[in-house]
């Protein structure tokens, strides 16, 4: 099993969680996050005075698949969240050794 964590724009969530579904991806985790890469951050103007914006506002998913479905996990997300701007957000791509669902005591893909 794999853990892919998908740091993307906000206003993308809800097609990124719409096309994931159409492949049968059925949980994920959803937090609000702050961040800068090569985007850096902008200046805003508040009561007149400009000021520095560090950190940007993403989504990150977490979600974690079996390892067939991978590929096409990634392969969705990057249709979907995709403008071809700076700050689309990163995909990363982590083992998982174990899943335990608490409620019923299932394992690995069968708690997933």
């Amino acid at each position: 099993m794999k853990k892919i964590e998908a740091i993307i724009k906000p206003f993308k969530l809800d097609d990124v969680r719409e096309a994931l579904s159409e492949i049968g991806i059925a949980g994920m985790t959803v937090s609000e996050v702050k961040g800068f890469g090569r985007q850096k951050g902008h200046t805003e103007l508040y009561r007149g005075a400009e000021y520095m914006v560090d950190f940007l506002p993403k989504v990150k998913l977490e979600i974690v698949v079996a390892d067939h479905q991978v590929e096409q996990c990634i392969d969705t997300i990057i249709e979907t969240a995709q403008t071809g701007k700076i700050g689309d957000g990163k995909i990363f791509v982590t083992n998982v050794e174990r899943v335990i669902r608490i409620r019923t005591g299932e394992e690995n893909e069968d708690a997933v």
